[in-house]
């Protein structure tokens, strides 16, 4: 597989996340000019909206709270990330590695304090910086013979479309 740039692959997700939410019933509103920091697209039914910060990845990884990290302190850099994301910003996490041109990317949805239940189960329950799609941690590893794996249930499908707005 060919390796595209960080920007590419941000234009990417956003573009499969808004066509995958529209064919879910949902309007999806697109931001025009520079981007706000919190999140990329607003999707909504009827009057329900849900802000959507979508991130994407060409490497089976998603790098979310290492600017938080400090002396090795993983469920600290993981609170303090959450309370720098509003709980309403749904995640949607788009996964280019592996998959060819003319197939879609994987997809999962996810709440911030999902998300961070499951950085801090990651690694054994030592906590990690680093959402993995999947990661089996070598010998050298604190985690060693553990394997990481984004929950099922987060994958992006009509039901749990449907599941994010009956939560609102």
């Amino acid at each position: 597989m060919q390796k595209i740039s960080p920007y590419h692959v941000g234009i990417s997700a956003e573009a499969f996340a808004a066509a995958l939410f529209a064919r879910c019933d949902c309007d999806v509103l697109v931001q025009y000019g520079a981007n706000l920091p919190e999140y990329d697209l607003v999707v909504a039914r009827g009057t329900k909206s849900i802000k959507v910060s979508v991130k994407g990845s060409q490497d089976g990884s998603w790098g979310l709270t290492q600017s938080y990290l400090r002396d090795a302190d993983y469920y600290d850099a993981v609170n303090r990330w959450l309370t720098r994301h509003d709980k309403g910003i749904l995640f949607c996490f788009v996964q280019f590695k592996g998959v060819n041109l003319s197939d879609l990317p994987r997809v999962y949805l996810a709440w911030p304090q999902e998300i961070a239940k499951r950085l801090k189960e990651s690694a054994a329950g030592r906590g990690e910086t680093i959402l993995y799609e999947e990661k089996a941690w070598s010998n050298r590893a604190f985690a060693a013979g553990t394997f990481d794996r984004i929950p099922a249930e987060w994958r992006f499908t009509t039901q749990k479309v449907d599941e994010v707005f009956s939560q609102i």
